[in-house]
């Protein structure tokens, strides 16, 4: 397997995405999620940094198989501060 990284595109529908990935430069590939993102239900939505899997053989199909985390996102799951959880 290839691993590489990339950025989805857009939503194809039946659980695709379009992803362009960074190592071949502009390369896009049809890449589905992996079964560990689907049984613990990970969104994936546009914009979402991925690294993917790909087939030595079919360089146009890929599996998707982690989501990095938002790099932007404030420390705690974006609560404000002084709101407690419950």
């Amino acid at each position: 397997m290839i691993e590489t990284s990339g950025v989805i595109e857009k939503e194809q529908g039946n659980g695709f995405y379009l992803v362009t990935l960074e190592q071949p430069a502009g390369h896009q590939c049809l890449c589905r999620a992996a079964g560990k993102l689907t049984k613990f239900r990970i969104k994936l939505l546009a914009g979402d940094k991925v690294l993917v899997e790909i087939s030595p053989y079919d360089l146009s199909r890929g599996r998707i198989t982690y989501r990095e985390r938002n790099a932007g996102a404030p420390p705690g799951g974006g609560r404000p501060p002084g709101a407690r959880r419950r």
